[in-house]
Parts: structure tokens; sequence; C-alpha cells
């Protein structure tokens, strides 16, 4: 009875909610106070390169900050009410937004209160990595989550704006669009979303001008190309995805996305075959656990901080196993040691290197998605309707 009693005490919404705030806090001001916000300074000058009509991804010497933004136009009044604040307020109340979005995201999911507690217990400190880079991904990852959330409630315009929103700020977003097919009225989805991206699309336009967006939104994109040949070197912080990982073992960096990308596009779609298990709440959230994975592996822009994407989908997977055999923990405990505490201290240097150059953060994500696709191929999750993790869904 004491143990239980003590388990509760942490089992309490707002302490995850203080806990993650308070990480939030403590990263903001660590970085900020050894001059180490340069991620925060370029989203910071999206808004004021954008009001003065200045271009928003050139990497220029004149600039408070080097490397470049790759954000969508539309992240400009994102951050706006974080640029016009001292830089000590602007870092700290970013990292708190962030937090606030992804925990909303994670307690909007249709799961126990509980498990959604423990979701964001372990979660816990692949965010404290974001965080300390103060990435939009933490962010980004809520939004994930609630345009899901809300697609299965049947509140389309909501899911249909998160898509949007994800989609102009940094295009991962676009990866909801796997829910589509659980929403029953689709053709007004798809005009809700319409209607949410020509909203995002002109409300910077006000800020700026209609041809300077216009324009933008082309510099965008060969930013974003540009982006994707820079990555793939075999030793950059970026390419921790499967094929970084597959380039780098082979020690060729000349191996193709394509014929990767689309068998891992295949492999994803396979389970979208099982049309009688869509209603099903525990197919539901599979899929959008291999997706927030799928995300990451894939994605030659992939560095560690945008691994908080597939930590979340680790974490659901994990607590929507019905045993937790020796099998599904070795895999969380795998996941945790290699992908969330390989880039800190408590790993030697020289074995966080040897992870870091051969793309290893992205191993047992990759099992793990493997793992979800073949459960999603062949458990019949109606039979597994009375899994005591999940919630009933009101539509």
């Amino acid at each position: 009875m004491l143990n239980r009693f003590r388990w509760s005490i942490f089992l309490n919404q707002k302490l995850v909610y203080g806990l993650y705030i308070l990480l939030a806090v403590v990263a903001a001001l660590k970085q900020y106070l050894h001059h180490s916000f340069n991620n925060y300074l370029i989203f910071k000058y999206t808004f004021w390169h954008l009001i003065d009509l200045k271009p928003l991804y050139i990497n220029s010497p004149l600039n408070p900050y080097f490397d470049c933004n790759h954000y969508g136009p539309a992240f400009a009044l994102v951050i706006a009410p974080f640029a016009v604040l001292p830089d000590w307020a602007g870092t700290v109340l970013w990292n708190i937004a962030n937090v606030i979005v992804l925990l909303w995201g994670i307690f909007s999911l249709p799961l126990k209160k509980n498990t959604k507690i423990i979701i964001g217990y372990i979660c816990a400190h692949e965010a404290l990595t974001a965080l300390f880079s103060y990435q939009f991904n933490v962010a980004l990852t809520g939004t994930i989550l609630l345009s899901f959330s809300y697609i299965i409630k049947n509140e389309n315009f909501k899911s249909a704006f998160f898509i949007a929103f994800g989609t102009m700020v940094k295009l991962y977003g676009i990866v909801a669009l796997a829910f589509f097919f659980f929403t029953k009225d689709k053709l007004r989805f798809i005009l809700y979303g319409l209607v949410c991206l020509a909203i995002l699309f002109l409300v910077p336009m006000l800020f700026s001008s209609p041809q300077y967006i216009l324009h933008t939104y082309q510099d965008w994109y060969r930013s974003l190309v540009e982006k994707n040949d820079s990555n793939t070197t075999l030793d950059s912080f970026q390419d921790i995805s499967l094929m970084g990982l597959v380039r780098r073992v082979a020690h060729n960096k000349e191996i193709p996305n394509g014929p990767m990308l689309m068998g891992g596009l295949l492999l994803f779609l396979l389970p979208y075959i099982r049309i009688n298990q869509y209603k099903e709440v525990g197919f539901r959230l599979m899929l959008l656990a291999s997706t927030l994975i799928f995300t990451v592996i894939f994605s030659t822009g992939s560095e560690s901080p945008t691994y908080i994407i597939a930590f979340v989908g680790i974490a659901i997977w994990f607590m929507l196993q019905p045993k937790k055999n020796w099998f599904v923990v070795s895999l969380l405990i795998f996941a945790f040691v290699v992908t969330s505490l390989s880039p800190t201290d408590i790993i030697p240097r020289d074995v966080r290197y040897f992870i870091r150059i051969y793309s290893l953060k992205a191993l047992p994500c990759a099992i793990i998605w493997f793992t979800i696709i073949y459960q999603m191929l062949t458990v019949n999750f109606k039979k597994q309707g009375e899994n005591d993790q999940i919630s009933p869904v009101s539509e």
C-alpha cells in the first residue's frame, strides 16, 4: 500500500507540466548564460528580416548569427511574440511555449491519464536535448499529436489547421496527412485544409508584401534542396537517419536516398491494406507511433534534437504493448541508452563519437519502427480492444 502511494505521487499531470517547464527554463538560461543560443537568434531574426523585407535564407556575415534559417515564412509570425522581448526572456518563454504545446498534444491522446503521464516521463530527457537547442521540434511534435487527436474526434477544422500550420512552418507537419483516412467527412476536411493553408500563406503578406512572400517561398524551396545535398556528408551532425546509417557504415556518401525512401514508404503504407482495422483506436495509435518515427529515421535533415519527434512515437508504442515482456522492455532500454542518452556526458566521449559518426542514434528507432509495422500487419486490434491503456473516443 505504501509503495502504491509513493508511485501515485508521481502520477500527477501538474507534476509533469512542472517538470517540463523546469527543464525548459533551466535549458534556456544555461544556454543563454553561456552565450550559446545561436538557433534562437536564427529564429528571432526571421521576424525582423520579414518586416524589413530582407532575405530569410542567406547566411550573411552581417547577420548576428551563423548558419541559415530553414523554416517557412509563416514561422516569422510564430516567433514574433518572443522576438520583441529581451533575449533572456525570449529564450525562456520560447522553450516554455514549446513544452506546453508538446504536453497539450500528449494529453490530448485517447489514452488513460496515467498512461499519458508515463509517456511524458519517458520523453522528458529527449525533450531536454531539443530544449538545449531551442528546437521548434518540441512544439512540432505536439502539433502532429493534436492533428491526430482532433481528426479521430471528428473535429476536422482543428485537425486541418494543425496539419497546415506544421506544413507551412517546417514541412514535417505534412506527415499528419497519414491520418486522413480516419476522418468521416473527407471533403470537408480537404476544404478546411485548403482554407488554413491559404490563410497561413497570406497572413505574412500583411507584415511584408505579396511580392516578397512569393519570392521568399522560392528561396525556401532552394534552401531545402541545398540543405538536403549538404546533409549527406559522412561526418555532418545531420543525416542521423536510417539512410545516413547505411551510408556511414558503408563509408559511401554516394548511396542514394531514393531506393531506401521508396522501400520505407512502401512499408509505411502497407498497414493501410487492413481497412477493417481503421476504426480500432489501438491501430490508429500505432499508426501515429509509426508516423512519428518514420518522419525522423527517413529524413536526411534529422539531427540529434529532432529525435523528440521519434521518441514520443517510441513511448506511445511501448505503452500500447499489452505485455511488457523482455523484448519490449529491452527495446525501450536500448532506445533510451543509444538514442536518448548518447549525446550526453553519461556516455564516454569515444562512444558518443562512434554513435554520432555512424548515425547509430537511428538504429533503436528503426528496429522499433519495423516492429510496429509487423504488429500493425499481424495483430487483431479488435480483439485487443480491451487494452487498459486506451480510453474511449467520443466521435
